[in-house]
């Protein structure tokens, strides 16, 4: 039987591992496949066929995209797998990152007047990354002595997402402008981790656009949510995935690789559709 975690992150953008290590911890983990979905970077789509080379696992080309339901303003995840023509992709890749990268340094300046924190300092901290994030800047205070973890009360207070003292959030681009550019680019279109953005109405909006599939089995799902999403799969023949969202240790509760995986019947699916 086939096991596939379809949502990890890595050094590539706020996940702790580098993706060399995470291929290798998934086939220790005796994983078949797993996808590297870092947000807003094609990196790993472009490092996916090399981390393969030698080993007993299937890596998926992915991307994570940060957008927006501009009806409700609320934050959308969309997964991207499989995507042929990375060039379609790469110029909102870099105006995304543009657009967090200002973030965050506003972010560091805001931290700094308090903190004895550098722009530079964090930087050195982002080197591996494709961009700058907020965990970078956790990464200075904990070096700092101010926590031990990145996801502690320190962040609550300075970047929770209602009551963050410091939080500078980025304009992202709509949920359907980025559906389009994932069809247009040859990818799989997913919507990931619905519970977490509160994002069931925009679900059925997406599915009238083409929406390819929905992230069923995510730690953050409840079981009722779970139950939902595989209804409204049945009835539009939506693809179903699922994945740990792996970070490593920057998340704010222990979630191990291959904890939260897609069943064998949907990774089947998803690879022949991707291998279209």
């Amino acid at each position: 039987m086939q096991v596939g975690d379809l949502h990890c992150h890595t050094r590539l953008s706020d996940g702790s591992l580098p993706p060399e290590d995470l291929v290798r911890l998934g086939q220790r983990l005796k994983l078949d496949v797993i996808a590297i979905t870092d947000h807003d970077t094609l990196a790993g789509c472009r490092q996916a066929k090399d981390l393969e080379k030698g080993r007993q696992i299937r890596v998926i080309p992915g991307a994570e995209f940060s957008c927006v339901d501009e009806k409700r303003g609320r934050k959308v995840h969309l997964l991207c797998y499989g995507p042929k023509k990375l060039q379609v992709l790469e110029p909102i890749c870099q105006e995304i990152g543009r657009r967090r990268r200002e973030a965050v340094h506003q972010m560091i300046e805001k931290v700094a007047a308090h903190y004895p924190i550098t722009q530079e300092m964090v930087e050195r901290y982002a080197k591996d990354s494709t961009c700058v994030y907020k965990t970078h800047i956790m990464e200075a205070l904990m070096d700092l002595g101010y926590d031990v973890e990145a996801y502690g009360v320190l962040f609550r207070q300075l970047f929770h997402q209602k009551t963050g003292a410091y939080l500078v959030t980025p304009r992202f681009p709509s949920a359907f402008e980025m559906l389009s550019l994932i069809h247009e680019a040859g990818g799989t279109a997913v919507l990931a981790h619905p519970e977490i953005y509160d994002s069931l109405e925009v679900l059925e909006e997406l599915i009238e656009e083409g929406l390819d599939g929905v992230e069923v089995w995510h730690p953050r799902n409840s079981p009722a949510t779970r139950q939902h999403l595989l209804e409204r799969a049945k009835e539009h023949r939506l693809l179903t995935t699922g994945g740990s969202d792996f970070h490593g240790r920057f998340r704010g509760e222990a979630v191990p690789l291959g904890t939260c995986t897609t069943p064998e019947q949907s990774l089947r699916q998803l690879l022949d559709r991707v291998e279209r």
